[in-house]
C-alpha cells in the first residue's frame, strides 16, 4: 500500500521514478468523461433550443477543437515531469502565476461541487439516505482517493473506463429502443447561435481540463513520444465526452421534463429496477468519482503551487498534502450543498464563465512552450523568483488581461451579453477570440524580447537548455 501512496507533489519527477505508457492517458480520460455531468452538458444543447442532429455535430466539433488544445497540454507532462500550473511560472513569473492559479482553484471547487450534486443523488440512492448525506459521503471518498495520488488515480481511471463504457452501451440500447430515432433525425433545423452554443459547451468542457491535464502524464518516461501522448489523450477525452454528450442529447430530446426534473433518477430508471438500478447508481457514482478525484488533486496542486511561489517551498509533507486536499473537499462540499437545488440552471453559465478565463491562459502557455521556448525550460529557475523567469512577468499578465477583455464584446451569459453578440445573431464566439488574440499578442511580445536579447529576469529563453531534475 505504501507504494500506492504518492510522495511527490510539485517537485520534478526524476527519470528513475517514471513509468507507464501513453495509452494510460486514453483509459484515464475515457473514464473521466463517461459520466453524468458530461451527459447533462450534452443535454443542455437541446434544452437551450438545439435539435438532435446539429447539437451532436456542434458538440463533436467542440470536443475535437477543445480536446486538441487540452491534449497539447498533456504532451508537456513527460517532457518536463512537472504539474501543469508550475509551468505557468515560465510565462507569468514565479509569483505572477498566482493570477491564473486563483481562477483555476475556483474552477476545481466549482467542478467538485457540480459533480458532488449529481454523485450525491446516486450515493443517496445506493445508501437509502438523502442527497445531503450522499454528497458528504461522496466527498469523503473523493478526498481519500486524491490523497493516495497518481497511481491510484490511474487505476481508478482504468476501472471506470471499462465499467462505465459497458454501462453506457447498455443504456444507449435501452434509450434507442424507446426513442423514435427517425423522427429525431429528420427534425433538423440549423441555427448558427444554437450550433455555436453546442460547440462552446463541449469546447469549454475540454479546455477546463487544460490546467491540470499534465499532472497525469508527468510520470511517463521522458522518452515518451509527444505524438503518442497527444493522440491517446485526445482520443480518450473526445471519445468519452462525445459518447456521454450524444447520450445526453438523445435523453433531453426524448425525455424532456422527466430528465430535467431528476437527471440521475431518469438515467438509473432507464437502466432498470432493483439490482439493476443499484448498479447504475454505482456507475454514476464511479464515473463522478473518477473526475472529482482529478478535480480535488488538481485543486491541491494549484494551492501548493500558489503558496510555494511566495514561500519558496519545493516539497510537501503527507500531512500538508492531506490538509490542502481537505480544504478543496470542504469548499466544494459547501458549494454543492448550497447549490444542489439549482444545479441545471447555473451549470451552463458556469461552464462558459470558465471558458472566458482559461482560453487566454491556454493560448499563452501553448505558444510559450511550443513556439517560443521550443519545449525546453530551465526547471530550477521555475522555483526561483530571482532567476530567469523572475517573480512577476507584467508583459505576460498584460497579454492575459487583454485576452480577457477581448472576449467581452462576444460573450453571452445570463448576467452579461456583449455588444457584438446581437449582430452575430446571438452567437457566442468569445472562446475563439480568447484563443486567437492572446496567442498572437504573446508571440509578438516574446518575439520582441528575443530580438532585444535574453533578459534573465524576464521570460523563457528559447535557447535555454533543460537541466537535469534536482
Amino acid at each position: 500500500m505504501a507504494q500506492l501512496v504518492e510522495l511527490r507533489s510539485i517537485d520534478v519527477v526524476p527519470d528513475e521514478e517514471r513509468h507507464g505508457t501513453a495509452f494510460s492517458q486514453f483509459t484515464l480520460w475515457l473514464g473521466a468523461n463517461l459520466q453524468i455531468t458530461a451527459v447533462v452538458t450534452g443535454a443542455l444543447a437541446v434544452v437551450f433550443g438545439g435539435d438532435v442532429v446539429w447539437s451532436v455535430v456542434g458538440l463533436l466539433l467542440g470536443n475535437l477543437l477543445g480536446g486538441a488544445v487540452m491534449a497539447l497540454h498533456s504532451a508537456q507532462g513527460p517532457k518536463l515531469g512537472l504539474p501543469q500550473m508550475i509551468q505557468s511560472r515560465a510565462q507569468f513569473g514565479v509569483r505572477g502565476a498566482v493570477v491564473p492559479l486563483l481562477l483555476v482553484i475556483v474552477m476545481y471547487v466549482g467542478f467538485f461541487a457540480s459533480g458532488s450534486v449529481l454523485a450525491g443523488q446516486a450515493v443517496g440512492e445506493l445508501t437509502h439516505t438523502d442527497d445531503t448525506t450522499g454528497i458528504i459521503v461522496f466527498a469523503a471518498v473523493t478526498a481519500v482517493m486524491a490523497t493516495a495520488g497518481y497511481r491510484v488515480i490511474h487505476a481508478l481511471g482504468r476501472v471506470a473506463s471499462i465499467v462505465c463504457a459497458l454501462a453506457f452501451v447498455y443504456l444507449a440500447v435501452r434509450l434507442l429502443d424507446r426513442a423514435d430515432t427517425s423522427a429525431l433525425l429528420h427534425d433538423a433545423h440549423f441555427s448558427l447561435p444554437v450550433f455555436l452554443l453546442a460547440v462552446s459547451l463541449s469546447a469549454s468542457w475540454q479546455l477546463a481540463f487544460g490546467p491540470y491535464v499534465a499532472d497525469y502524464s508527468r510520470y511517463l518516461p521522458r522518452t515518451t513520444s509527444t505524438k503518442a501522448t497527444f493522440w491517446w489523450t485526445l482520443s480518450g477525452s473526445a471519445l468519452g465526452s462525445q459518447w456521454s454528450m450524444t447520450f445526453g442529447v438523445l435523453v433531453a430530446a426524448t425525455a424532456g421534463e422527466t430528465f430535467l426534473d431528476s437527471q440521475v433518477g431518469y438515467v438509473v430508471a432507464l437502466g432498470g429496477t432493483g439490482l439493476a438500478a443499484s448498479f447504475f447508481s454505482f456507475v454514476i457514482a464511479l464515473g463522478k468519482l473518477t473526475v472529482n478525484v482529478l478535480n480535488t488533486y488538481g485543486g491541491f496542486m494549484s494551492m501548493v503551487t500558489s503558496v510555494s511561489g511566495f514561500r519558496g517551498q519545493r516539497r510537501l509533507s503527507r500531512a500538508g498534502r492531506a490538509a490542502y486536499i481537505g480544504l478543496v473537499m470542504v469548499a466544494g462540499t459547501a458549494v454543492a450543498l448550497l447549490g444542489k437545488d439549482s444545479f441545471l440552471s447555473s451549470f451552463k453559465d458556469f461552464l462558459l464563465f470558465l471558458l472566458t478565463f482559461f482560453t487566454p491562459w491556454s493560448a499563452i502557455n501553448l505558444v510559450d512552450y511550443y513556439v517560443v521556448s521550443k519545449e525546453r525550460y530551465d526547471l530550477p529557475a521555475l522555483a526561483d523568483p530571482h532567476g530567469r523567469y523572475g517573480a512577476w512577468r507584467w508583459d505576460a499578465l498584460a497579454v492575459y488581461a487583454a485576452g480577457l477583455l477581448a472576449q467581452l464584446p462576444f460573450l453571452a451569459t445570463s448576467f452579461y451579453t456583449g455588444p457584438l453578440v446581437h449582430p452575430l445573431g446571438g452567437a457566442d464566439i468569445s472562446w475563439i477570440v480568447g484563443l486567437a488574440v492572446p496567442a498572437l499578442l504573446y508571440w509578438l511580445v516574446a518575439r520582441r524580447d528575443t530580438v532585444a536579447g535574453p533578459n534573465p529576469d524576464r521570460g523563457a529563453n528559447p535557447s535555454a537548455v533543460e537541466p537535469a531534475a534536482p
